[in-house]
Protein backbone atom coordinates (compact mmCIF):
# COMPACT_ATOMS: atom_id res chain seq x y z
CA UNK A 1 0.00 0.00 0.00
CA UNK A 2 1.21 3.71 -0.81
CA UNK A 3 0.70 7.04 -0.03
CA UNK A 4 1.32 9.96 -1.03
CA UNK A 5 0.29 13.39 0.52
CA UNK A 6 0.73 16.86 1.99
CA UNK A 7 0.21 16.42 6.09
CA UNK A 8 0.64 18.12 9.49
CA UNK A 9 2.67 17.45 12.76
CA UNK A 10 -0.38 15.75 13.53
CA UNK A 11 -0.40 12.92 11.02
CA UNK A 12 -3.16 15.15 8.91
CA UNK A 13 -3.44 14.15 5.51
CA UNK A 14 -4.57 16.55 2.96
CA UNK A 15 -5.31 14.14 -0.90
CA UNK A 16 -5.52 16.24 -4.37
CA UNK A 17 -7.17 13.87 -6.55
CA UNK A 18 -7.60 14.61 -10.36
CA UNK A 19 -10.77 12.35 -11.68
CA UNK A 20 -11.38 12.72 -15.22
CA UNK A 21 -12.36 10.11 -18.13
CA UNK A 22 -13.66 9.41 -21.36
CA UNK A 23 -17.16 9.97 -22.84
CA UNK A 24 -19.93 8.14 -20.99
CA UNK A 25 -16.93 6.96 -18.09
CA UNK A 26 -18.95 7.22 -15.44
CA UNK A 27 -16.95 10.09 -13.83
CA UNK A 28 -19.97 11.96 -12.09
CA UNK A 29 -21.75 8.80 -10.99
CA UNK A 30 -17.83 7.64 -9.82
CA UNK A 31 -17.13 11.42 -7.88
CA UNK A 32 -20.44 11.06 -5.85
CA UNK A 33 -19.35 7.71 -4.74
CA UNK A 34 -16.62 8.35 -3.63
CA UNK A 35 -17.23 11.73 -2.03
CA UNK A 36 -20.14 9.76 0.35
CA UNK A 37 -17.09 6.47 0.80
CA UNK A 38 -14.71 9.00 2.13
CA UNK A 39 -17.69 11.11 4.28
CA UNK A 40 -18.32 7.90 6.22
CA UNK A 41 -15.00 7.13 6.89
CA UNK A 42 -14.51 11.16 8.57
CA UNK A 43 -13.14 12.91 5.94
CA UNK A 44 -13.56 15.99 4.83
CA UNK A 45 -14.27 16.03 1.20
CA UNK A 46 -13.91 19.38 -1.07
CA UNK A 47 -14.92 19.07 -5.10
CA UNK A 48 -13.74 21.59 -7.15
CA UNK A 49 -16.30 21.75 -9.72
CA UNK A 50 -15.09 21.89 -13.69
CA UNK A 51 -13.94 25.48 -14.31
CA UNK A 52 -15.34 25.06 -17.52
CA UNK A 53 -18.84 24.93 -16.51
CA UNK A 54 -18.83 27.84 -14.02
CA UNK A 55 -17.52 30.30 -16.56
CA UNK A 56 -19.40 29.24 -19.50
CA UNK A 57 -22.35 29.06 -16.74
CA UNK A 58 -21.79 32.84 -16.16
CA UNK A 59 -23.32 33.91 -19.93
CA UNK A 60 -20.06 33.15 -22.11
CA UNK A 61 -21.07 31.36 -25.03
CA UNK A 62 -19.51 29.56 -27.87
CA UNK A 63 -20.77 32.22 -30.24
CA UNK A 64 -18.96 34.75 -28.88
CA UNK A 65 -15.53 33.11 -29.46
CA UNK A 66 -16.16 31.85 -32.81
CA UNK A 67 -18.90 33.76 -34.75
CA UNK A 68 -16.12 33.95 -37.85
CA UNK A 69 -15.06 30.95 -37.58
CA UNK A 70 -15.67 28.21 -40.76
CA UNK A 71 -17.23 25.47 -39.78
CA UNK A 72 -15.73 22.02 -39.06
CA UNK A 73 -16.36 18.75 -40.79
CA UNK A 74 -16.93 15.62 -38.54
CA UNK A 75 -14.53 13.49 -39.96
CA UNK A 76 -12.21 15.98 -38.42
CA UNK A 77 -12.31 14.28 -35.13
CA UNK A 78 -13.15 17.69 -33.88
CA UNK A 79 -16.26 20.12 -33.09
CA UNK A 80 -18.98 20.46 -35.55
CA UNK A 81 -19.81 24.07 -35.25
CA UNK A 82 -23.46 25.40 -36.86
CA UNK A 83 -24.02 29.33 -35.92
CA UNK A 84 -21.27 29.56 -34.23
CA UNK A 85 -21.45 27.03 -31.56
CA UNK A 86 -20.90 23.57 -31.02
CA UNK A 87 -23.35 21.72 -32.65
CA UNK A 88 -24.21 18.91 -30.12
CA UNK A 89 -25.08 21.74 -27.41
CA UNK A 90 -28.36 21.60 -26.64
CA UNK A 91 -27.65 24.34 -23.98
CA UNK A 92 -25.61 27.10 -25.48
CA UNK A 93 -23.98 27.52 -22.19
CA UNK A 94 -23.14 23.92 -21.92
CA UNK A 95 -19.89 23.06 -20.89
CA UNK A 96 -17.61 21.32 -22.83
CA UNK A 97 -13.56 21.49 -22.66
CA UNK A 98 -13.23 19.55 -25.68
CA UNK A 99 -15.42 21.90 -28.04
CA UNK A 100 -13.62 24.75 -26.09
CA UNK A 101 -10.26 23.49 -26.67
CA UNK A 102 -10.98 22.79 -30.44
CA UNK A 103 -12.25 26.27 -30.92
CA UNK A 104 -8.96 27.77 -29.30
CA UNK A 105 -6.77 25.77 -31.41
CA UNK A 106 -8.71 26.56 -35.15
CA UNK A 107 -6.73 28.83 -37.18
CA UNK A 108 -8.60 32.42 -36.23
CA UNK A 109 -9.49 31.22 -33.35
CA UNK A 110 -7.36 33.96 -31.12
CA UNK A 111 -10.21 34.58 -28.75
CA UNK A 112 -11.50 31.29 -28.11
CA UNK A 113 -7.34 30.76 -27.09
CA UNK A 114 -7.05 33.86 -25.30
CA UNK A 115 -9.77 32.32 -23.28
CA UNK A 116 -8.61 28.86 -22.66
CA UNK A 117 -5.91 30.93 -21.25
CA UNK A 118 -8.08 32.38 -18.93
CA UNK A 119 -10.11 29.43 -18.34
CA UNK A 120 -6.67 27.65 -17.02
CA UNK A 121 -5.81 30.61 -14.52
CA UNK A 122 -9.09 30.75 -12.94
CA UNK A 123 -9.02 26.60 -12.98
CA UNK A 124 -5.20 26.96 -10.70
CA UNK A 125 -6.67 29.49 -9.19
CA UNK A 126 -10.17 27.96 -8.05
CA UNK A 127 -8.10 24.93 -7.31
CA UNK A 128 -5.44 26.62 -4.83
CA UNK A 129 -7.92 28.25 -2.89
CA UNK A 130 -9.59 24.26 -2.33
CA UNK A 131 -5.69 23.15 -1.43
CA UNK A 132 -5.70 25.92 1.14
CA UNK A 133 -8.88 24.93 2.86
CA UNK A 134 -7.49 22.04 2.83
CA UNK A 135 -4.46 22.48 4.81
CA UNK A 136 -6.47 24.60 7.59
CA UNK A 137 -9.06 21.69 8.00
CA UNK A 138 -8.46 19.93 11.34
CA UNK A 139 -9.50 16.30 9.63
CA UNK A 140 -8.33 14.25 7.14
CA UNK A 141 -9.61 16.00 3.44
CA UNK A 142 -9.94 14.48 0.03
CA UNK A 143 -9.88 17.44 -2.63
CA UNK A 144 -11.48 15.71 -5.96
CA UNK A 145 -10.79 18.04 -8.50
CA UNK A 146 -13.47 17.02 -12.17
CA UNK A 147 -10.53 16.93 -14.40
CA UNK A 148 -7.13 19.17 -13.98
CA UNK A 149 -4.92 21.50 -15.91
CA UNK A 150 -3.72 18.75 -18.09
CA UNK A 151 -7.18 17.75 -19.49
CA UNK A 152 -6.89 21.11 -21.45
CA UNK A 153 -3.32 19.74 -23.41
CA UNK A 154 -5.60 17.15 -24.94
CA UNK A 155 -7.15 19.21 -27.69
CA UNK A 156 -5.02 22.22 -28.14
CA UNK A 157 -2.19 21.67 -30.81
CA UNK A 158 1.65 20.97 -29.14
CA UNK A 159 2.62 24.62 -30.47
CA UNK A 160 -0.29 26.36 -28.86
CA UNK A 161 -0.03 24.26 -25.70
CA UNK A 162 3.58 25.32 -25.58
CA UNK A 163 3.26 28.82 -26.35
CA UNK A 164 0.62 29.34 -23.31
CA UNK A 165 3.12 27.29 -21.28
CA UNK A 166 6.12 29.95 -21.95
CA UNK A 167 3.74 32.63 -21.43
CA UNK A 168 2.45 31.89 -18.23
CA UNK A 169 5.53 30.38 -16.77
CA UNK A 170 4.33 27.03 -16.43
CA UNK A 171 5.52 23.56 -17.13
CA UNK A 172 4.59 20.02 -17.59
CA UNK A 173 6.33 18.89 -14.26
CA UNK A 174 4.90 21.43 -11.82
CA UNK A 175 1.32 21.11 -13.12
CA UNK A 176 1.02 17.59 -13.73
CA UNK A 177 3.16 15.63 -11.22
CA UNK A 178 3.74 18.04 -8.56
CA UNK A 179 0.36 19.84 -8.86
CA UNK A 180 -1.81 16.82 -7.79
CA UNK A 181 -1.50 13.60 -5.47
CA UNK A 182 -3.21 11.39 -7.86
CA UNK A 183 -4.51 11.10 -11.51
CA UNK A 184 -7.91 8.49 -11.94
CA UNK A 185 -8.85 7.94 -15.39
CA UNK A 186 -12.39 6.53 -15.86
CA UNK A 187 -12.54 4.87 -19.64
CA UNK A 188 -15.67 5.38 -21.78
CA UNK A 189 -17.91 3.38 -22.31
CA UNK A 190 -17.54 3.45 -26.12
CA UNK A 191 -13.91 0.99 -25.18
CA UNK A 192 -14.94 -1.96 -24.06
CA UNK A 193 -18.48 -1.28 -23.17
CA UNK A 194 -20.01 -0.26 -26.36
CA UNK A 195 -23.69 -1.47 -25.10
CA UNK A 196 -23.90 0.93 -22.30
CA UNK A 197 -22.23 3.99 -24.25
CA UNK A 198 -25.46 6.49 -24.86
CA UNK A 199 -25.68 9.91 -25.48
CA UNK A 200 -29.26 10.86 -25.12
CA UNK A 201 -28.79 12.38 -21.72
CA UNK A 202 -25.77 14.39 -22.17
CA UNK A 203 -26.49 17.98 -23.57
CA UNK A 204 -23.20 18.57 -24.74
CA UNK A 205 -22.23 14.67 -26.10
CA UNK A 206 -22.95 13.72 -29.89
CA UNK A 207 -19.29 11.28 -29.95
CA UNK A 208 -20.08 8.42 -32.34
CA UNK A 209 -18.07 5.63 -30.51
CA UNK A 210 -15.13 5.37 -32.73
CA UNK A 211 -14.40 9.42 -31.97
CA UNK A 212 -15.23 8.59 -28.69
CA UNK A 213 -12.59 5.97 -28.25
CA UNK A 214 -10.41 8.67 -29.71
CA UNK A 215 -11.24 11.26 -27.31
CA UNK A 216 -10.75 9.01 -24.62
CA UNK A 217 -7.51 8.24 -25.55
CA UNK A 218 -6.51 11.77 -25.62
CA UNK A 219 -7.81 12.22 -22.85
CA UNK A 220 -5.74 9.53 -20.43
CA UNK A 221 -2.58 10.62 -22.82
CA UNK A 222 -2.64 13.95 -21.77
CA UNK A 223 -1.50 12.50 -17.92
CA UNK A 224 0.88 9.60 -18.71
CA UNK A 225 4.03 10.37 -16.81
CA UNK A 226 2.63 11.31 -13.57
CA UNK A 227 3.75 9.40 -11.05
CA UNK A 228 0.43 8.07 -9.73
CA UNK A 229 -1.96 7.44 -12.42
CA UNK A 230 -4.59 4.92 -12.33
CA UNK A 231 -6.93 3.32 -15.73
CA UNK A 232 -10.19 1.92 -14.73
CA UNK A 233 -11.10 0.66 -17.65
CA UNK A 234 -14.51 -1.21 -18.57
CA UNK A 235 -13.37 -5.20 -17.82
CA UNK A 236 -15.98 -5.58 -14.97
CA UNK A 237 -19.38 -4.51 -14.67
CA UNK A 238 -20.03 -1.11 -13.76
CA UNK A 239 -20.75 -1.15 -9.79
CA UNK A 240 -17.40 -2.85 -9.85
CA UNK A 241 -15.59 -0.39 -12.01
CA UNK A 242 -16.63 2.20 -9.76
CA UNK A 243 -15.74 -0.04 -6.84
CA UNK A 244 -12.23 -0.44 -7.99
CA UNK A 245 -11.80 3.37 -8.53
CA UNK A 246 -12.61 3.83 -5.04
CA UNK A 247 -10.12 0.70 -4.11
CA UNK A 248 -7.29 2.35 -6.18
CA UNK A 249 -7.57 5.79 -4.53
CA UNK A 250 -7.64 3.44 -0.96
CA UNK A 251 -4.34 1.75 -1.72
CA UNK A 252 -2.67 4.68 -2.39
CA UNK A 253 -3.67 6.43 1.05
CA UNK A 254 -3.04 2.90 2.97
CA UNK A 255 -6.71 2.78 3.60
CA UNK A 256 -7.41 -0.76 4.68
CA UNK A 257 -10.94 -1.24 3.02
CA UNK A 258 -10.79 -5.15 4.21
CA UNK A 259 -13.75 -7.12 1.75
CA UNK A 260 -16.14 -3.85 1.07
CA UNK A 261 -14.56 -3.13 -2.32
CA UNK A 262 -13.24 -6.88 -3.46
CA UNK A 263 -10.92 -5.88 -5.68
CA UNK A 264 -7.34 -8.16 -6.55
CA UNK A 265 -4.78 -5.27 -8.44
CA UNK A 266 -1.91 -5.90 -7.54
CA UNK A 267 1.94 -4.33 -9.12
CA UNK A 268 3.62 -7.08 -11.75
CA UNK A 269 6.82 -6.81 -13.07
CA UNK A 270 8.83 -7.86 -16.22
CA UNK A 271 12.19 -8.12 -17.50
CA UNK A 272 12.22 -6.51 -21.09
CA UNK A 273 15.61 -7.70 -23.10
CA UNK A 274 16.10 -4.82 -25.29
CA UNK A 275 14.75 -0.85 -26.02
CA UNK A 276 13.01 -1.28 -28.93
CA UNK A 277 13.23 2.31 -31.24
CA UNK A 278 11.39 5.12 -29.97
CA UNK A 279 9.20 4.98 -33.01
CA UNK A 280 7.88 1.23 -31.74
CA UNK A 281 6.17 3.24 -28.96
CA UNK A 282 2.89 4.81 -28.89
CA UNK A 283 2.86 8.24 -27.01
CA UNK A 284 4.77 8.47 -23.88
CA UNK A 285 6.95 10.52 -21.84
CA UNK A 286 10.21 10.15 -20.38
CA UNK A 287 11.90 11.05 -16.75
CA UNK A 288 15.43 10.76 -15.71
CA UNK A 289 14.86 9.48 -12.14
CA UNK A 290 17.53 9.71 -9.48
CA UNK A 291 17.08 6.91 -5.65
CA UNK A 292 18.99 6.99 -2.75
CA UNK A 293 18.78 4.74 -0.01
CA UNK A 294 18.99 6.32 3.66
CA UNK A 295 20.73 5.71 6.93
CA UNK A 296 17.17 4.32 8.59
CA UNK A 297 16.10 4.21 12.37
CA UNK A 298 16.18 0.77 12.54
CA UNK A 299 16.71 -2.95 10.49
CA UNK A 300 12.52 -2.87 10.12
CA UNK A 301 12.74 -0.30 7.79
CA UNK A 302 13.63 1.13 4.67
CA UNK A 303 13.90 4.97 3.93
CA UNK A 304 14.62 6.59 0.23
CA UNK A 305 14.50 9.57 -1.85
CA UNK A 306 13.64 9.58 -5.19
CA UNK A 307 14.40 12.63 -7.60
CA UNK A 308 11.85 12.63 -11.24
CA UNK A 309 11.74 15.02 -14.05
CA UNK A 310 11.95 16.59 -17.43
CA UNK A 311 13.69 19.76 -18.83
CA UNK A 312 15.49 20.72 -15.56
CA UNK A 313 12.37 20.64 -13.37
CA UNK A 314 12.06 18.02 -10.34
CA UNK A 315 9.91 16.80 -8.36
CA UNK A 316 11.24 14.97 -4.81
CA UNK A 317 9.77 12.35 -3.26
CA UNK A 318 10.81 10.74 0.71
CA UNK A 319 9.22 7.16 1.47
CA UNK A 320 9.57 5.08 4.46
CA UNK A 321 8.24 1.26 4.12
CA UNK A 322 7.67 -0.42 6.79
CA UNK A 323 5.93 -3.65 7.94
CA UNK A 324 2.49 -4.34 8.22
CA UNK A 325 0.51 -5.81 11.66
CA UNK A 326 -0.66 -8.30 8.84
CA UNK A 327 2.09 -8.45 6.85
CA UNK A 328 1.71 -6.04 4.48
CA UNK A 329 4.08 -3.64 3.61
CA UNK A 330 2.99 -0.21 3.98
CA UNK A 331 4.75 2.73 1.68
CA UNK A 332 4.48 6.68 3.31
CA UNK A 333 5.42 9.08 0.53
CA UNK A 334 6.02 12.28 1.49
CA UNK A 335 6.02 15.15 -1.06
CA UNK A 336 8.93 17.21 -0.47
CA UNK A 337 10.83 21.03 -1.91
CA UNK A 338 14.17 20.73 -3.25
CA UNK A 339 15.39 22.24 -0.38
CA UNK A 340 14.27 19.69 2.39
CA UNK A 341 15.60 17.16 -0.52
CA UNK A 342 19.11 18.43 -0.32
CA UNK A 343 19.08 18.24 3.36
CA UNK A 344 18.10 14.91 3.59
CA UNK A 345 20.69 13.86 1.23
CA UNK A 346 22.99 13.77 4.09
CA UNK A 347 21.20 10.87 5.69
CA UNK A 348 22.55 8.63 2.39
CA UNK A 349 23.17 5.07 3.04
CA UNK A 350 26.97 4.33 2.00
CA UNK A 351 25.91 0.45 1.63
CA UNK A 352 24.29 1.24 -1.26
CA UNK A 353 24.87 2.94 -5.17
CA UNK A 354 22.91 5.92 -6.28
CA UNK A 355 20.55 4.54 -8.69
CA UNK A 356 19.86 6.22 -11.93
CA UNK A 357 17.27 5.36 -14.53
CA UNK A 358 15.46 6.63 -17.58
CA UNK A 359 11.38 6.19 -16.95
CA UNK A 360 9.15 5.61 -19.60
CA UNK A 361 5.63 5.69 -19.45
CA UNK A 362 2.78 4.96 -21.50
CA UNK A 363 -0.57 3.67 -22.43
CA UNK A 364 -1.26 0.40 -24.45
CA UNK A 365 -4.48 -1.92 -24.51
CA UNK A 366 -6.00 0.77 -21.53
CA UNK A 367 -3.01 -0.35 -19.64
CA UNK A 368 -0.50 1.61 -17.82
CA UNK A 369 2.64 0.61 -17.93
CA UNK A 370 6.40 2.43 -16.80
CA UNK A 371 9.48 1.30 -18.08
CA UNK A 372 12.62 1.40 -16.15
CA UNK A 373 15.83 2.26 -18.24
CA UNK A 374 18.38 1.41 -15.68
CA UNK A 375 21.61 4.05 -16.16
CA UNK A 376 25.22 4.12 -15.80
CA UNK A 377 26.95 4.97 -12.86
CA UNK A 378 25.80 2.15 -10.71
CA UNK A 379 26.94 -1.69 -9.94
CA UNK A 380 27.59 -3.90 -13.26
CA UNK A 381 24.75 -6.25 -12.38
CA UNK A 382 22.15 -3.40 -13.47
CA UNK A 383 24.00 -2.86 -16.61
CA UNK A 384 21.47 -3.13 -19.59
CA UNK A 385 18.33 -3.75 -17.41
CA UNK A 386 15.04 -2.87 -18.10
CA UNK A 387 11.97 -3.67 -15.74
CA UNK A 388 8.65 -2.99 -16.97
CA UNK A 389 5.96 -2.29 -14.40
CA UNK A 390 1.98 -2.28 -14.23
CA UNK A 391 -0.77 -2.43 -11.87
CA UNK A 392 -3.77 -5.44 -12.85
CA UNK A 393 -5.69 -7.69 -11.58
CA UNK A 394 -5.38 -9.86 -14.45
CA UNK A 395 -2.78 -12.98 -14.33
CA UNK A 396 -1.92 -15.78 -16.65
CA UNK A 397 -2.71 -15.30 -20.44
CA UNK A 398 -5.69 -13.12 -19.66
CA UNK A 399 -1.94 -10.70 -18.01
CA UNK A 400 -0.30 -11.90 -21.38
CA UNK A 401 -3.14 -10.17 -23.61
CA UNK A 402 -2.52 -7.03 -22.22
CA UNK A 403 1.26 -6.77 -22.51
CA UNK A 404 2.77 -4.52 -25.15
CA UNK A 405 4.04 -6.49 -28.26
CA UNK A 406 6.42 -4.66 -28.92
CA UNK A 407 8.92 -5.33 -26.45
CA UNK A 408 10.81 -8.61 -26.09
CA UNK A 409 9.69 -9.46 -22.70
CA UNK A 410 11.74 -12.06 -21.18
CA UNK A 411 9.94 -13.06 -18.26
CA UNK A 412 7.82 -12.31 -15.57
CA UNK A 413 9.95 -11.09 -12.43
CA UNK A 414 7.14 -9.76 -9.82
CA UNK A 415 8.80 -10.27 -6.38
CA UNK A 416 11.91 -12.07 -7.42
CA UNK A 417 14.60 -10.60 -4.86
CA UNK A 418 17.15 -10.76 -8.17
CA UNK A 419 14.80 -7.18 -9.02
CA UNK A 420 14.66 -5.70 -6.43
CA UNK A 421 15.66 -2.04 -6.61
CA UNK A 422 16.82 -1.89 -3.00
CA UNK A 423 19.17 -5.21 -3.82
CA UNK A 424 20.35 -3.97 -6.64
CA UNK A 425 22.23 -0.63 -5.25
CA UNK A 426 23.77 -2.83 -2.72
CA UNK A 427 27.90 -2.10 -3.38
CA UNK A 428 28.53 -5.64 -1.79
CA UNK A 429 28.76 -8.69 -3.98
CA UNK A 430 25.10 -10.39 -2.71
CA UNK A 431 27.10 -13.66 -1.66
CA UNK A 432 29.18 -11.47 1.38
CA UNK A 433 26.38 -9.14 1.85
CA UNK A 434 24.11 -8.98 5.24
CA UNK A 435 21.92 -6.75 3.50
CA UNK A 436 20.29 -8.75 0.86
CA UNK A 437 16.34 -9.33 1.02
CA UNK A 438 15.61 -12.60 0.05
CA UNK A 439 11.91 -12.97 0.85
CA UNK A 440 9.32 -10.17 -0.43
CA UNK A 441 6.31 -11.68 -0.23
CA UNK A 442 6.56 -13.89 3.46
CA UNK A 443 2.80 -13.95 4.96
CA UNK A 444 4.69 -12.49 8.03
CA UNK A 445 7.77 -9.96 7.67
CA UNK A 446 10.61 -10.76 4.93
CA UNK A 447 13.94 -12.08 5.36
CA UNK A 448 17.23 -10.90 5.04
CA UNK A 449 20.16 -13.12 4.83
CA UNK A 450 23.73 -13.87 5.72
CA UNK A 451 26.13 -16.63 5.35
CA UNK A 452 23.23 -19.21 6.33
CA UNK A 453 21.83 -16.64 9.33
CA UNK A 454 18.69 -14.85 8.93
CA UNK A 455 17.21 -11.78 10.94
CA UNK A 456 13.75 -10.47 10.77
CA UNK A 457 13.07 -7.36 8.53
CA UNK A 458 10.68 -5.57 6.33
CA UNK A 459 8.19 -7.12 4.18
CA UNK A 460 9.58 -4.89 1.09
CA UNK A 461 8.96 -5.38 -2.89
CA UNK A 462 11.29 -2.78 -4.95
Amino acid sequence: MKTTMEGSAEGKKVYKLVLTGGPCGGKTTGQARLCTFFENLGWKVFRVPETATVLLSGGIKFSDLTADEVPQKASDHRTVFKDGIPEHSVDKTASCPRCLAAAADKPNGSEAYKFQENLLRTMIQMENTFFELGKSCTRNCLIICDRGVMDASAFVSKEKWDRMMRTNNWNSVELRDNRYNHIVHMVSAANGAEAFYSTEDHACRSEGVDLARELDYKSAAAWIGHPYFDVIDNSSDFESKVNRMIECVCQKLGIDTGDRLLTTSKKVKFLVSELPANSAFPAFQDFDVVHHYLQSAGPRVQARLRKRGQNGHFSYIHTIRRPHLHGQSIEVKTQLTHRDYLNMLTQRDDAHFTIYKKRRCFLVNNQYFQMDIYKEPGHPRCKGLILLETYTSLSGDKLKGILPKFLNIVKEVTGQPDYSMFNLSLKEDWSNTKKFCYSLHDQDEGEFRANGHSQKMINGKA
